[in-house]
Formats: structure tokens, sequence, C-alpha cells
């Protein structure tokens, strides 16, 4: 019998995350130059405000993501937000809709923190990640938390409801 998948906590620099990380990174560095890449490091995912989730299945990772908490500001007319970052599944596990399920979980999260707005910034490029975010309610918006509105982002939001 397969051990079923779960969708838990993890440390940002346990190895096997560190891995996902990077394959996430050299992805992201084959679409877009540098500059334009928003990559939360090891450190950043460790903070007390990020939450760090993956879909695990017995001792291996197969995805992960984050949210980060962050306060008002102009832009969210002073409501309080989660980011939605570092979303990746590994290539030979896509078609599972694992993505979707640390997505739904990062959402419960932030509504059982009281947290109702989730907001992400994302690459044009990126396909199959706009597909996801739209099949989850996601919708457009304008630039939030300091990114610049540089023609490859996309800025999506989602109003969480219990």
């Amino acid at each position: 019998m397969t051990d079923a998948i779960r969708i838990r906590p993890e440390r940002p620099d346990h190895p096997q995350v560190q891995s996902m990380l990077a394959a996430l990174d050299i992805y992201l560095a084959s679409l877009y130059e540098p500059e334009a890449n928003h990559i939360l490091d090891v450190q950043a995912l460790l903070q007390p405000e990020i939450d760090f989730l993956v879909a695990a299945q017995g001792g291996d990772l197969l995805g992960c993501g984050a949210m980060r908490r962050m306060p008002g500001e102009p832009e969210t007319a002073g409501q309080p937000y989660g980011e939605i970052k570092r979303m990746f599944v590994r290539p030979e596990q896509r078609g599972q809709r694992l993505a979707e399920q640390i997505l739904r979980t990062l959402e419960a999260r932030l509504l059982a923190g009281g947290i109702a707005l989730a907001l992400l910034e994302t690459g044009r490029d990126q396909t199959e990640a706009v597909r996801l975010y739209q099949r989850r309610g996601y919708q457009t918006r304008g630039p939030f938390g300091g990114y610049d509105n540089n023609g490859l982002s996309l800025f999506l939001e989602k109003r969480l409801v219990p």
C-alpha cells in the first residue's frame, strides 16, 4: 500500500526542500533575468511570518509552497494579506493537483489566522502557474508590496471566505 500524500509544514532548510528550491530557481532563471525574479531565499523563508508547507509521501517531498503574512499597505487599502511564494512541484509529480492542495492549505492557514486576502506575484510566462491560480479564483490586480510593474509580472489576488 502506498503512503498517502500529506500537506504539512517543513523547514525550508531541509535538504529535500533545498533541492526543490534550487530546481525552481533554475527554472525561473531560464525564463527571466535575475532582476525580474523575486525570490525569497532559505533565510527569508525561516522567518516567523512565513508558513512553509510541503506535499510529502512517506519520506519523499514532492512539492512546496509558502505564504508570508504581511501588514496592510496603501495598495491593499490597509488590509493585511498573505503573500503566496515559492510554489513548486517536482516535474515527475505534476498532474496530481499537488500544487492546488498546497495552495488550498496555505489559504486555509491564512483564514485561520484572520487574514482574508491572498496576493501573489508570478511571471506572465509561467502559464501552468497562472492557470492554477485562475482555477483557484485568483484575479488580476495592480502591483503591491513594492513590486514594480515591469511588464513580466502578473499580480493576482483572491478574497478568502470561510
